[in-house]
Parts: C-alpha cells; sequence; structure tokens
C-alpha cells in the first residue's frame, strides 16, 4: 500500500519540490492550497501544474481548526509537511501580528489533530534561520538558542518549540528542520535572489534599465531548494524523531549574486544597480549561517549545488520565460 502525505503549502517552491519527490518514491500525494490560488492560478498554482494530475488537492486553510480535524480524519496520512506560513519579514515587532497568529495556530491545530485522531502519523515543522536572529556564534547548529528579532521568526520559533513539545508530551514524531535560506527558479519574486535574476533577465531583453537594491553587503547562506526538501523527507524516515539544521556552512553576499547574475548576461552590474537605502537590511553582528554536520552524521545529506549555480539557472530560467512571453 502507497504512504500517504499531506503538503502543506504545495503549491509554493518548497511544497512544489517535495511534492515532485514524493511521488518519485510511490507516495499518494495530497496538497492544501487556499481558495485565494484559483483566484489566480498561473501565479499560484504554477509551479504544481507538472504534476497537478498526480496529486489529491484539498482546499482550505490550515487555521481552520475544524477544517484540519476533518481533513486528517479523512486522509490519515502518514506523514504531515507542514510548509505553510505567513512569511514577511520584518524587525518591526508591530508589523503585520497576524502572522504570529496564523504561523502558530495552524501548527497548533495540526498537531493537536494527530495526536487526538492519528498519533502514528509524522509530521514535520518547516522552522527558519530567522529563529536564530541575533544569534549568540557563529556558525549555528542545533544548540544553538533561539533569539529570533522578526515577527517572522519569533513565530517559526514558537511553532518550533509547540511541536517538540508535542513529541516530548505526547510522543508525537515530529521534526523540526531548521532551513537556512534556499533558492530556485521557483522562488518568489519578494526574496532577493529572485528578484535579481528576474531583474537581470528584464535588462538582458531591453525591459528594464535599473535594479534598486539595498544593503549589497549584508551575507546569507544560500542554498538549493530541491536538496533541502529532500532533508525533509529524511528527516522523517528515521528511527526516531530530532531536530535539524539544514544549510550550506558558507557564507555569501548580495553584492556577490549581484555580480554573478549580471556576469551570466555580460554586463557590468556596477552600470545598473542603484543603492536605495529604503531597502536597506543591517549586517547581523553575528552571522546567520549553518553548521548542518549533524544532519549530514545522521541523515547522510550534504548540500550538492552551489549558489553560483543556482543563480545562473534561475538568470537562464528567467530569460527563457520573457522571450516565451514574447512569442506568445
Amino acid at each position: 500500500m502507497k504512504k500517504k502525505a499531506l503538503i502543506t503549502g504545495i503549491n509554493g517552491q518548497d511544497g512544489s519540490y517535495l511534492a515532485e519527490w514524493l511521488l518519485a518514491n510511490g507516495y499518494e500525494v495530497h496538497g492544501l492550497v487556499r481558495s485565494e490560488a484559483f483566484a489566480k492560478p498561473k501565479e499560484r498554482l504554477n509551479n504544481i501544474l507538472p504534476v497537478l494530475d498526480s496529486i489529491k488537492l484539498h482546499v482550505g486553510d490550515a487555521h481552520d481548526s475544524i477544517y484540519i480535524t476533518q481533513l486528517i480524519s479523512s486522509i490519515r496520512p502518514d506523514e504531515i509537511y507542514h510548509l505553510a506560513a505567513n512569511s514577511f519579514v520584518s524587525h518591526a515587532l508591530d508589523a503585520e501580528p497576524a502572522i504570529v497568529e496564523y504561523n502558530f495556530n495552524s501548527t497548533h491545530y495540526l498537531l493537536a489533530s494527530i495526536k487526538a485522531y492519528h498519533p502514528s502519523c509524522r509530521f514535520y515543522f518547516a522552522g527558519s534561520s530567522e529563529m536564530f536572529g541575533a544569534a549568540e556564534n557563529s556558525p549555528q547548529n542545533e544548540l544553538t538558542p533561539f533569539n529570533p528579532r522578526s515577527i517572522y521568526g519569533i513565530s517559526k520559533m514558537a511553532g518550533a518549540i509547540l511541536s517538540k513539545n508535542y513529541r516530548r508530551t505526547h510522543n508525537l514524531f515530529t521534526c523540526n528542520g531548521i532551513l537556512y535560506n534556499h533558492e530556485s527558479v521557483r522562488r518568489g519574486l519578494s526574496f532577493v535572489t529572485r528578484k535579481i535574476t528576474s531583474s537581470v533577465a528584464k535588462i538582458a531583453c531591453g525591459q528594464l534599465h535599473e535594479l534598486e537594491l539595498g544593503n549589497l553587503e549584508a551575507k546569507r547562506d544560500w542554498g538549493y531548494a530541491p536538496e533541502y526538501v529532500e532533508a525533509m523527507w529524511l528527516m522523517l524516515n528515521q528511527e526516531s524523531p530530532d531536530d535539524y539544521v539544514i544549510a550550506t556552512g558558507k557564507l555569501h553576499s548580495v553584492r556577490e549574486i549581484v555580480e554573478c547574475a549580471f556576469s551570466c548576461v555580460n554586463l557590468d552590474y556596477q552600470n545598473y544597480v542603484k543603492v536605495n537605502p529604503a531597502f536597506h537590511r543591517a549586517n547581523e553582528a553575528v552571522s546567520l549561517v549553518g553548521d548542518s554536520s549533524f544532519a549530514q552524521q545522521q541523515l547522510n545529506w550534504r548540500p550538492q549545488k552551489n549558489i553560483f549555480s543556482i543563480i545562473e539557472e534561475m538568470v537562464t530560467h528567467d530569460i527563457e520565460a520573457i522571450k516565451q512571453e514574447v512569442v506568445l
């Protein structure tokens, strides 16, 4: 009998890659999407179009406790991957208070439903390096204290602690994946890497003349999304549950990303990039870079594709997308 998996946020970058991975491994894949996604299907369902006929979509809200209870009771999945979240990152603590409510409550409803109706189900919670925030040390690992400084990071920390509590108190198989930035051609346009590659593509095609960015010296630990979703699956297929940092362990600046993207189209970024203080994000006093040694030892997982190869892939993809639109 096929294993069944439920993915919240299946239409996002990670959810779509995870769906493909699970299908390739013989799973029956169920996905939860909000009704708003069908209002703009080209934009919000585009990532899962290649597998739409192979998965079972459920339209609802992870923030609806009654719906979640009914969904888990009817599907009875072997694994749940909770990827859906409001992901606006701001250091203004009064910004978007609904982020905490949605991200925490959706996690709580899923865990409570598993405990009450299907305790054998394994649960993955999508944590974030934002939970470390103003970290005390670098690189960060599973023992590094959380110290978030954004509403998003606070909401993710609360969800991770709740997940761990259900593991300890109720003996559920819950895993927290503390994932650092991970990119791909499916990355949303609001993220800096995709903003850069899509803008470079437009500049190369004569549709744009300048790119506005904030702090070019800001550094991040960037990996490859398809590799990171494999790590999620590996976590839920171990003998016992645990938490894992998933990262490359290498820091690169926004300036390096920009230079790489423009070099893909043989242009000098200095002729096109304008620094806008409104987009400025200060550097961390302690760099956010992950130590994934534990995942490498326990999961036999290792990052493979470097950020420059990823950026090249993204620029090529974005140029091709523009050319197809022109042809159409």
